[in-house]
């Protein structure tokens, strides 16, 4: 045999020699741990993630947390976020090296949040690096379609492809429908599952968090609590400590000129539900005295959801005053217009003209009538509009008086 063919087979046999070799390694680390928690659905993975590991480590497991979400980190058996350095787009080979340093013989829990949309790399990550024993499924919301299916039916069997097989999956999901589409992709697993209730998060237990907590995201928390025969006030303590996503809301007053300025960013929600809910907490901040500003902020390559949520800003959300950030902003106010939104209330401050910060706050905050601008920006996070917006009201921006607040 030619030395060239023979040179090559080794290498050949090598690599497949160390690769067989780390992933055994990688099923020792697996099952090495009591809990392996994969968290998916469309919206609250991150908030989810992190508010499951800050309970485990309360209750005294040493646990391992990974959020992808706003920011992409590791949280510590200390509850402190470790940031990953990505040295190029992330991939779910991601889980694999965070699993590899940060899974050693000490922990007792690992809880991940999903990398993947795609359904195919979805059942990747948890046939082959998860291999969870517990999965959470948050909810079924309409987004991702081009690759997720059309139907919420479809979406959901997609986000079913983490289910764990003869494990235990815990979702929040209320929709009859969706729940039977669950039952049976769990059914087919093996896998039982269990229904978080919303309604016994009580308006106490979400007065307890520094940022606007939903009742779905604790329910959750709850029941994985319930199902460990974990202490209710235990599993409360530990989500309330836990170190919350960047991309939760928080509401921010702020002085702005002559004007009192409450600034709500909803930039991370993008489908209908979840947006309406996010509304429903920010509508408290609304007083006679308050104009409501909304910020369209559209990505150049998210067309279909530009479209979408002009139609949910006028028919399921009430707003005074609409902005236009970033791409489409003709389409989207053509479509504002046809749905009967006047257009002397459209404010027109992105890519086709390129608006500077000072334009920005002149036209969307210190033009409005009222002394008192709710504004709430939303559809998408990154357009140079949002980004510059965004660092001013959360880095630069004069906090408001809170002696000169009045009723709220």
């Amino acid at each position: 045999m030619p030395l060239f063919l023979i040179a090559g087979a080794a290498v050949a046999i090598g690599l497949f020699a160390s690769w067989a070799w780390e992933a055994y390694r990688h099923r020792v680390r697996l099952e090495g741990l009591e809990l392996r928690i994969h968290v998916n659905g469309i919206r609250g993975k991150s908030t989810v993630t992190r508010i499951l590991a800050g309970l485990l480590r309360e209750a005294g497991y040493v646990t391992v947390g990974k959020s992808t979400g706003t920011f992409a980190a590791v949280i510590d058996p200390d509850g402190n976020d470790i940031p990953i350095v990505r040295r190029g787009p992330p991939t779910i080979l991601e889980q694999i090296s965070v699993i590899r340093r940060h899974v050693t013989p000490d922990v007792d829990a690992l809880v991940i949040e999903c990398m993947a949309i795609n359904p195919v790399y979805q059942e990747v990550s948890e046939s082959k690096i998860v291999r969870s024993n517990i999965g959470v499924l948050t909810n079924v919301r309409e987004d991702h379609q081009d690759v997720m299916g059309e139907s919420l039916r479809d979406i959901a069997r997609s986000l079913m492809s983490t289910c764990p097989v003869d494990g235990t999956l815990i979702t929040a999901e209320q929709n009859p429908a969706i729940r039977r589409v669950i039952l049976r992709e769990a059914a087919a697993r093996g896998t039982q599952v269990v229904f978080a209730d919303p309604s016994l998060v009580t308006d106490e237990d979400l007065a307890r968090f520094d940022y606007v907590a939903f009742p779905d995201n604790v329910a959750i928390g709850l029941a994985l609590a319930r199902l460990l025969g974990i202490p209710r006030e235990v599993a409360m303590r530990g989500m309330v400590k836990a170190p919350p996503d960047p991309g939760v809301l928080r509401m921010r007053d702020l002085r702005i000129g002559s004007k009192r300025v409450t600034w709500a960013n909803l930039f991370a929600v993008n489908d209908r539900e979840s947006m309406i809910a996010a509304m429903e907490k920010v509508a408290a901040y609304r007083t006679d005295a308050t104009t409501t500003v909304g910020i369209l902020n559209n990505r150049p390559d998210r067309e279909r959801r530009a479209v979408q949520f002009a139609d949910i800003a006028v028919s399921d959300l009430s707003f005074d005053r609409l902005v236009t950030f970033g791409a489409f902003e003709e389409l989207v106010t053509d479509r504002l217009v046809d749905l009967g939104y006047p257009l002397d209330r459209i404010i027109n401050l992105g890519d086709r003209s390129r608006p500077s910060l000072d334009e920005i706050l002149e036209r969307a905050v210190l033009a409005m009538p009222t002394p008192h601008v709710l504004l709430v920006g939303f559809v998408n996070i990154h357009t140079e509009q949002a980004e510059m917006l965004m660092s001013y009201l959360e880095h630069e921006a004069e906090p408001y008086p809170t002696s000169a607040r009045g009723p709220t």
